[in-house]
């Protein structure tokens, strides 16, 4: 009976497979078929290129790898191990169909060079092709986006070198496959690439399901309602947004250059998701987990990561980067560099930051991301002293967020005050004669108030 119940919890997904893929299909077609057909009506539709694309050479036998991902998109559903992986890849692939099919629909282009005739078994594909998948509907490439999307799954079942360096080779092709079949123009690449990360970022990792004292974990769980959620956060959330409008109206107005259009449209998308972490998400939405971030996160993020290491050269220095508080923990800002960082001689540290990551380095990292400029929760204060109290009884410990003045001194201070029994306020105190830059806030002091005591 046990041998039975194991083997139907191995069992693959197969019909569950099925169902997503004739599911998804359908939708494939019927949408982008539609909107094929809805932009070739319009009067007037745009380009987008580059001058220097005309010297990309047609290579008519990258052909087959262009094919070659509609294959690998139906096999992708059946590699699935779990119900679960099944259902965020098919989200996944579902999300990258809704966005780019809103990109064709409200900013239309079309490809404007004429390919070259080709004859034999390539040019039956190209005839194939052209029979479906005209010229329009062009940025965010769907194909790229979905290369991405596919990419990074079937990477994650890879396990051996050469298959990794078979597969990393045939996806770079199919890559550049959409330039040298003249499908596409760079734009339309650059565009797939993004919304391809933007989909891995929408319907995100694995998480556990609950913490070591059994507390559900919704950290990575997208809210669905405002309705009990601080004036703060949505106060926060609008003003990311009104900077992610103030960047990407100038960007697609057609009055920059293209070198600057580029940066600015990027901070702009950046800042559009911090402002939805904010609006309906939580400091786990930014990603580090073990200390380290997803590159395609870290590409996603780029512009407003840059601007919070800036942020936290300007407002710390000429101040020290950590001081010792007590029993062998440190307060700080977030190390610059691995070296600063060992300089330290600290046993391990713990991140508070959800927007920052540490950087590698020997020592042990540990992280519980907390959103900036938001007081915590009792709970995530309570969360956060039992992480820094694990982390101390292996030795020395610095607690650092961005500055060194909230986040981490709220956590050092309801370590004090669950692990010590010290008053919330004199905790406060007792950091602050340390590290006098520190600014909690009577909100957080009332939350330090509601931390629990752990009795020895």
């Amino acid at each position: 009976m046990v041998r039975d119940v194991t083997l139907r919890k191995a069992r693959r997904p197969w019909g569950a497979a099925t169902v997503w893929c004739l599911v998804l299909a359908v939708l494939f077609f019927a949408t982008y078929n539609a909107t094929n057909w809805f932009t070739a009506q319009r009067a007037s539709v745009g380009v987008m290129a580059f001058d220097w694309e005309r010297h990309i050479p047609f290579l008519p036998w990258t052909i087959v790898p262009y094919w070659s991902i509609d294959l690998l998109y139906g096999v992708s559903l059946f590699i699935c191990t779990t119900r679960y992986e099944l259902t965020r890849h098919a989200l996944r692939l579902l999300c990258a169909q809704l966005i780019c099919i809103a990109g064709f629909l409200l900013f239309p282009l079309r490809f404007s060079f004429d390919r070259p005739a080709t004859d034999g078994f390539f040019g039956l594909m190209f005839d194939t092709l052209a029979g479906f998948d005209r010229p329009f509907n062009q940025a965010p490439s769907l194909h790229i986006c979905l290369l991405v999307i596919l990419w990074y799954h079937y990477a994650r079942h890879v396990r051996s070198t050469a298959g990794k360096l078979v597969l990393h080779g045939w996806f770079a092709l199919i890559g550049i496959s959409v330039l040298t079949t003249y499908q596409h123009h760079f734009v339309d690449l650059v565009a797939g690439v993004w919304a391809g990360l933007l989909c891995l970022f929408i319907v995100g990792e694995d998480v556990p399901a609950g913490d070591a004292r059994g507390v559900p974990n919704a950290g990575r769980r997208w809210r669905a309602t405002h309705g009990h959620v601080e004036p703060g956060r949505r106060r926060l959330a609008r003003i990311y947004a009104v900077g992610s409008a103030f960047c990407l109206l100038p960007a697609f107005s057609g009055y920059l250059p293209a070198w600057l259009a580029w940066p600015v449209a990027w901070a702009g998308a950046a800042l559009m998701l911090v402002a939805a972490i904010y609006a309906w998400g939580e400091g786990a939405h930014f990603g580090v987990k073990q200390g380290r971030r997803p590159w395609w996160l870290r590409a996603l993020l780029a512009p407003y990561l840059l601007g919070a290491r800036v942020n936290v050269w300007w407002w710390t220095m000429g101040l020290p980067a950590h001081v010792p508080i007590t029993e062998g923990i440190s307060l700080g800002r977030m190390p610059l560099n691995a070296r600063e960082l060992e300089q330290g001689r600290f046993d391990s540290v713990l991140n508070v930051s959800a927007e920052l990551s540490c950087p590698a380095s020997n020592i042990g990292h540990d992280a519980h991301p907390m959103l900036d400029l938001l007081p915590p929760r009792a709970d995530q204060l309570e969360v956060g002293a039992d992480k820094l109290e694990a982390l101390r009884r292996r030795g020395t410990v610095l607690v650092c967020c961005a500055l060194g003045f909230s986040r981490s001194a709220a956590v050092i201070a309801a370590w004090l005050v669950r692990y010590r029994h010290v008053p919330a306020a004199d905790a406060v105190r007792s950091v602050q004669g340390r590290r006098p830059q520190v600014v909690l806030s009577a909100e957080v002091i009332a939350r330090l108030q509601q931390v629990s005591v752990i009795q020895a």
